[in-house]
């Protein structure tokens, strides 16, 4: 080994003990862990120069044969994983390797829960899978370079784990990554030939370059006897070579009655670094117009960093079996991020760039194939078993939601995938499919009727649900963010349209009877005038009052114009820091409830007044969860409960 020219002794940027010690904890039921996670970075570096040297043939150094090689030393106690693949300059081996889970610290600890199953499942979402070498190791050591640097700008990376690290200057003949492991004492099981055989085979046959590992010479021997005793041919020697121990095809390519089940779990957990099983997958060869393979992996959890949009996500890009890129945003739409696989194009150039990929129409034609095969896949699912859809709609339900505004030539698909929580139900849990409320609806109902609002218990509870409880009619209630701006572009489904109960004047359609309209009717002349007296009480607080049926408990409530902005939207746009026009609400009131008919026997100005600003108060309060002037209403509250206490 060439002497280190210059050494340079750095902190690590993060908890590293911390984390270290977390992944040796969580981790420790299954040790061999670290070979798959190295395997599978040294394959990515393979990828990655194959993908450069298109443009670069120099890269390849006149090597063109790419591989990992694994040797063990039992004298020295260790493993070594070494490729050659792209390596690293010590700039790269700094910001890879000394800042631990570069994708987001903080966020990290901040998830952590303290049950060791649940943090396990978050090793792999942070892109920390090199440091499951402190699993079996107590110092690690990387000796790499960059393809194409020279011969003297090679790197050496050491730490024990501990909180600090040294990079030194070295010189390296060969390009790649060289990663030597020293394995703790307890951990010397891994010395053993077969056993790291055994491990390659059984988590690396899908990587598409050979994993070697040295077999030693076989010296010439006698063969068997024959049956007579006489002697067996000479089985001649075998010199030593380094024999490749995984299948090193593929995985995509080959037929999908060739791959087993627990193969393709092992791909997933090779292209996603998740440590968790995949919820479902497909594999699918197209082929026409557009020639392309893909493989489509739903994840059984949802990403640390879903909710980010602008973060990378999107499949893995082949070009006639070429590694491309990591993130192919282009050939998954946003609201199924959490999609993890690969497409590997025929009908893409090999020096395919993002402005081709933007603008292409092949890429188009495969956007629209793989989104239609994972909508496929949960249709798939949710119709042949709810209780695992059910799992996938609480991790993933929200990012579903954003479906139909983004892809409207499959909103009626998505539609049909949404989950809600509904009046039929006592639980919050959304299980209620659209399909569900339409084979429920009453003989004469015409539409779906919905509520937002800021949260479960606020939907439930709302005023605007009375008239519905009494009629038995089924009301969705939405209470996520997201929800909102879902049904600002769902309109309809089964060519049902739907209806939200707190938007605009209440049409039951043929819902209604004569009877409650006779009634309605009857209790508005008892209160006549009352609501002229209103208006000129609040005043440009609202845009109209008048009486409503909808009401069958509460006074009052406050109506948002069919085409206005309800409260959960303003709310939304306010959080974003966007400039909100001040909005004016209907007031509607219920003529039968006794605090209205006792509102329309008040004669002194002043205390009707009073009693109109608590009730507007109330209602406001009931629909939007806050109030602009509290203080005004406690007053009015309190003068009125002393003159009643009189």
């Amino acid at each position: 080994m060439a002497e280190a020219a210059h050494q340079e002794t750095h902190g690590f940027q993060t908890e590293v003990k911390q984390l270290l010690q977390l992944m040796i904890h969580s981790l420790y039921s299954n040790k061999e862990i670290f070979l798959r996670e190295l395997v599978s970075n040294a394959a990515d570096a393979a990828d990655k120069l194959r993908f450069k040297a298109l443009s670069n043939d120099s890269l390849y150094e006149g090597d063109g044969d790419l591989h990992v090689k694994l040797s063990i030393d039992k004298d020295a106690g260790t493993i070594t994983i070494a490729d050659n693949g792209i390596g690293m300059n010590k700039a790269d081996v700094i910001e890879h390797l000394g800042t631990i889970a570069k994708s987001g610290t903080k966020e990290f600890f901040g998830k952590l829960s303290g049950d060791d199953a649940k943090d396990s499942q978050l090793i792999g979402q942070f892109g920390v899978g090199f440091y499951s070498a402190f699993i079996v190791s107590d110092k690690v050591t990387v000796r790499t370079r960059a393809a194409g640097d020279d011969k003297t700008q090679g790197a050496q990376w050491e730490s024990a784990g501990e909180g600090e690290f040294t990079i030194a200057d070295i010189e390296k003949a060969e390009r790649g990554t060289e990663i030597t492991l020293h394995l703790k004492e307890q951990e010397k099981e891994f010395l053993d030939d077969w056993r790291l055989r055994s491990i390659v085979s059984k988590y690396s046959d899908h990587i598409n370059i050979p994993v070697k590992m040295f077999k030693e010479e076989e010296p010439e021997r006698d063969g068997p006897k024959g049956p007579d005793g006489e002697e067996g041919e000479k089985i001649p020697a075998v010199p030593a070579f380094w024999e490749a121990v995984n299948k090193a095809t593929a995985l995509w390519t080959r037929d999908k009655s060739d791959v087993s089940e627990d193969e393709y779990k092992e791909f997933y957990k090779h292209i996603s670094h998740d440590f968790s099983d995949p919820m479902t997958w497909s594999h699918n060869k197209v082929e026409g117009k557009t020639e392309y393979t893909s493989l489509l992996y739903i994840p059984s959890k949802a990403p640390f960093d879903m909710w980010n949009r602008d973060n990378k996500h999107g499949l893995k890009l082949y070009v006639q079996r070429v590694f491309i890129m990591d993130d192919a945003e282009q050939m998954l739409p946003t609201y199924l991020r959490f999609v993890k696989g690969l497409l590997d194009s025929n009908d893409l150039p090999l020096n395919v760039s993002r402005e081709i990929l933007q603008d292409n129409k092949v890429t188009q034609a495969m956007r629209q194939g793989c989104t239609k095969r994972v909508l496929q896949m949960l249709e798939k699912i949710a119709k042949n078993d709810p209780e695992k859809y059910q799992a996938f709609w609480t991790e993933f339900g929200n990012a579903l939601k954003e479906g139909p505004a983004e892809d409207h030539a499959n909103k009626e698909k998505i539609a049909g995938l949404l989950r809600f929580t509904s009046t039929n139900t006592d639980s919050e849990a959304q299980t209620v499919s659209l399909a569900d409320y339409i084979g429920r609806m009453q003989e004469k109902q015409q539409k779906i009727y919905y509520i937002t609002a800021d949260n479960y218990k606020a939907a439930k509870s709302s005023p605007h649900l009375e008239i519905f409880r009494k009629k038995g009619i089924e009301v969705l209630l939405m209470a996520d963010r997201v929800d909102e701006w879902l049904m600002s572009h769902l309109t309809e489904f089964n060519e049902k349209s739907f209806q939200s109960i707190t938007h605009g004047a209440l049409d039951l359609g043929d819902l209604d009877d004569e009877e409650s309209k006779k009634a309605l009717e009857e209790a508005e002349k008892q209160v006549e005038g009352l609501a002229e007296r209103v208006k000129a009480a609040l005043g440009d607080k609202v845009k109209d009052v008048k009486f409503t049926h909808r009401l069958t408990d509460s006074p009052a409530c406050i109506v948002a114009d069919e085409q206005g902005m309800t409260t959960q939207m303003i709310k939304l746009m306010q959080a974003a820091g966007q400039p909100v026009p001040e909005a004016q609400y209907h007031f509607e009131m219920n003529p039968e409830h006794q605090l209205v008919k006792l509102l329309a026997d008040v004669q002194d100005e002043e205390q009707f007044a009073q009693w109109t600003g608590v009730l507007f108060d109330q209602a406001a309060l009931s629909e939007q969860g806050s109030l602009k002037d509290p203080a005004s209403f406690v007053q009015n509250l309190n003068k009125l409960l002393a003159s009643l206490a009189k």
